[in-house]
């Protein structure tokens, strides 16, 4: 499994933002990682890779960074100070300089591969009856952050079931996922939150009333024919045109990173407990199966990426601020891409 997390810093090298860099053994490489609340998802993932990368890289100073989610770790990128960032949704209005970035579009990133499909998000309810998304007309909703993904998604299957989300369902925000199954567990017997895994099993093993009610992802699939991805890793666009050996080898050794962590589920679990992604391997273990991580580059990825925006712009165009990125968006370089399928071939012989 040290391949998994080698693999992390290889990822953090390829997804700068800003400033690439060349860290030698001997100089300090001062690196800061845009993540999110420590409640959330992104920030221990943040933090096991600023651990991985400050104990296997001589003179690496990484640190992740506790923010308040995408839109902090975009302007944190474009003050130049962080130089990785996780994103979802914001990204493609950063990219076309709408909404909040208006006349500041962030044309210099390139998606590179999605973060994950996402099935890792469950609709979770306590002594409802709560059957499908039609039933939660009526309802109080917590959907995550702000303009996250999450609610994005959320809204889409609302309206595509006949429900207005402004007006027959009250939806409701919260800024980390632990705050939620406190007061799903605690009190409101009526309560309904979208949870990331694995905060969703973290939550029914303290709290066995607890019940997922919907999968997300086969609400969406029922809708739309399109996969569900709402985050994705990007890299800055002369990084990947001057250092095109990285990106193929950071392509190659994700794909086996992927291919480790669903296949030897036990020694993922460890880790995850290890860096402290979750305080026990038992949740790992039992969540791992429902994160459906993957593995998609080039056109493949284009075209779930794409697809997914589609849906969005075709529900509200405003969803993703007005107009769809433009193919320059995604990094389909054939002669890297190539690359990466020869060397995973050969891995597999």
């Amino acid at each position: 499994m040290y391949i998994f997390m080698k693999n992390f810093i290889r990822l953090a090298l390829v997804t700068a933002l800003i400033a690439s860099f060349a860290a030698s053994a001997a100089a300090a490489t001062f690196i800061n990682i845009g993540t999110g609340s420590t409640g959330g998802t992104y920030y221990p993932v943040g933090a096991a890779m600023a651990k991985v990368w400050n104990s296997s890289i001589s003179g690496m100073k990484a640190n992740a960074q506790s923010t308040g989610g995408t839109a902090q770790n975009l302007a944190l990128l474009g003050k130049g100070e962080a130089e990785v960032i996780f994103a979802d949704g914001l990204y493609f209005f950063a990219y076309g300089g709408k909404g909040a970035f208006e006349g500041k579009a962030m044309k210099n990133l390139r998606g590179l591969v999605p973060l994950y499909a996402e099935p890792i998000h469950f609709l979770v309810a306590k002594g409802s009856n709560i059957k499908s998304i039609k039933d939660l007309k009526g309802k109080r909703v917590s959907v995550g952050a702000v303009g996250s993904g999450t609610e994005v998604t959320v809204r889409t299957l609302l309206k595509a079931n006949g429900i207005d989300p402004d007006k027959d369902v009250k939806i409701e925000y919260y800024s980390e996922a632990s705050e939620v199954t406190a007061q799903m567990a605690a009190a409101r017997k009526d309560a309904i939150a979208v949870l990331p895994q694995p905060y969703v099993t973290a939550a029914q093993m303290k709290d066995s009333d607890l019940r997922v009610v919907l999968d997300l992802t086969r609400e969406w699939n029922k809708v739309c024919d399109t996969q569900l991805i709402t985050g994705v890793t990007v890299v800055r666009t002369e990084y990947a045109k001057q250092n095109p050996d990285v990106i193929a080898a950071f392509l190659t050794d994700y794909q086996k990173s992927v291919k480790a962590a669903n296949e030897d589920i036990d020694g993922t679990a460890s880790l995850c407990e290890e860096v402290g992604v979750v305080a026990k391997a038992a949740i790992a273990k039992k969540a791992l199966p429902k994160c459906n991580i993957v593995y998609r580059n080039g056109q493949e990825m284009k075209k779930d990426i794409s697809a997914y925006l589609q849906v969005l712009y075709d529900a509200s165009p405003a969803a993703v601020g007005g107009k769809l990125p433009d193919d320059n968006f995604y990094y389909t370089e054939p002669s890297v891409l190539r690359k990466v399928m020869a060397a995973i071939r050969n891995s597999a012989k």
